[in-house]
């Protein structure tokens, strides 16, 4: 009996270790996404990984800042010009054309990495502002990192903003976006997404 209850133990202690490792993991991801942005002076180059008109309209306030030389815009689908990508940010896009690039390849943020670097070898970049979602950006960090082990990644998270017309996302919402990041950050730490078959676009 007394073996019996020690192994029952054991057993108990198992579900009650992984819990506490998955929220413990579920609070550093929390902790790096609420980071605020690099400091930083000027870069090489900026990236911008699609999935809301406020992530291009960053990249492109800062490359009319000229906080870098050259922008990628990656993940476009379609056939989408840089005219109708920019509606809405104010910035006039004709003079800053030649130092954009449209990427119309990535399909996922693994895939974003994979164009990310692509340019990035092809500009000898060596410093590279990321701009993203807040919440996206530890994953994105993460794949981009692998890509390009020996380029300066410089964090410019992006956060939703309130009014004109849209909506205040509610506390369900934003707790099932956490979880299901947090998820996907899992795998992507891991190096394992490279070997997930590819899906349809998507907009993190």
């Amino acid at each position: 009996m007394i073996a019996l209850a020690s192994c029952l133990r054991r057993w108990w202690a198992l579900p009650a270790l992984l819990l506490t490792a998955w929220v413990g993991g579920f609070a550093w991801f929390l902790w790096l996404a609420e980071r605020p942005a690099a400091t930083f002076g000027r870069a090489d180059g900026i990236v911008v990984l699609t999935g809301g008109a406020e992530r291009v309209e960053e990249g492109l306030r800062l490359l009319f800042e000229d906080r870098a030389a050259h922008l990628l815009i990656s993940g476009i689908g379609g056939k989408a010009e840089l005219s109708a990508i920019a509606h809405g940010s104010g910035i006039d896009t004709a003079p800053l054309a030649d130092r954009v690039r449209l990427g119309r390849e990535a399909m996922s943020t693994h895939g974003n990495a994979r164009e990310t670097a692509s340019w990035v070898n092809e500009y000898r970049i060596r410093s590279l502002i990321v701009v993203t979602a807040w919440f996206h950006m530890p994953r994105a960090l993460s794949e981009l990192h692998r890509m390009l082990p020996d380029v300066v990644l410089l964090p410019e998270p992006v956060h939703a903003q309130r009014g004109n017309g849209r909506p205040e996302p509610s506390i369900a919402s934003t707790g099932r976006i956490l979880l299901e990041e947090y998820s996907k950050y899992l795998i992507a730490i891991t190096g394992l997404t490279g070997y997930l078959p590819a899906k349809g676009a998507t907009r993190p």
